[in-house]
Parts: structure tokens; sequence; C-alpha cells
């Protein structure tokens, strides 16, 4: 029996890119930075790993018009090898086809008890996901 799910939570380095596809498909192209933190031989140690993720379809379009650099996301997914030639040589790429993107709240500046000035776009995703009641709510699935 084979198995291929994959759940990765971090923050976007960068903004959507998204693209149409002569098919007239759409695919929207994330990345996403993961932290870890662990103790070795006593001290902390901070480990990032990065994953570019593809998302398709409504699920693309929602992540192009809502997501920006440093957002919060959960994807659901599977692992998916490209391969190719390049100089004669076989070059490979892991990368991770997302079956739903779960948006995370915005972060609020607790100090103040106010987060950063909202844009009407932010107004938006934090009305859908305050009336959201678990994870599912907060997603758009392909």
């Amino acid at each position: 029996m084979n198995s291929n799910n994959v759940n990765i939570m971090g923050n976007l380095t960068r903004d959507p890119e998204m693209k149409s596809l002569p098919s007239g498909k759409v695919v929207c192209n994330l990345s996403i930075a993961n932290n870890r933190v662990f103790l070795k031989n006593g001290e902390k140690v901070d480990e990032v790993s990065y994953f570019d993720v593809d998302v398709w379809g409504i699920t693309a379009e929602n992540c192009s018009k809502y997501l920006t650099k440093g957002n919060g996301i959960i994807v659901e997914g599977r692992l998916r090898q490209d391969r190719w030639e390049k100089d004669g040589k076989t070059q490979s790429r892991v990368k991770t086809r997302a079956s739903a993107v779960h948006f995370m709240p915005k972060k609020q500046n607790h100090s103040t008890g106010a987060g950063p000035e909202e844009s009407s776009n932010d107004k938006a995703i934090d009305d859908h996901v305050n009336k959201a009641t678990s994870p599912e709510d907060m997603s758009w699935e392909e």
C-alpha cells in the first residue's frame, strides 16, 4: 500500500504567483517557510525549511486574491517529483501539490491590543476567519 500525504504550516516567503495555462487552467505558486526550534547539546537551534507549493483551480484564485508575503497558511496535499534533463544530467525537484489551503488568522499586536493598520482586503479575510467555527470553514478546496 502506498501513501503520499503532507501537511505543512508556515509563512509565505513571497507573494503568490498566479499563472494561466494554455488549457485555461490556473495555477498559483507559493513558497512557504517552516520554522522548527529544538535543543541540541543544551543550546536552542532554529531550523528553517522552505517548501514550494502548487495550488490549482478556485483555490489558486483565492490564494492569489487574499494572500501576501508573510501570511500564515496550512497546506494539505501530496508530494510530487518533477524530473527533466539538463546538460545530459537528470535533474529533479520535489514540490507539494495542494488539495486544500487554510488561511491562518492575522497576528495581533498584544502589547497594545491592536493589530497593524488593516486594508479593506485584510478586513474581508478577517471577517471570513472570524465567522469560521473550525479550520475547515477557513479553506477553499479544489
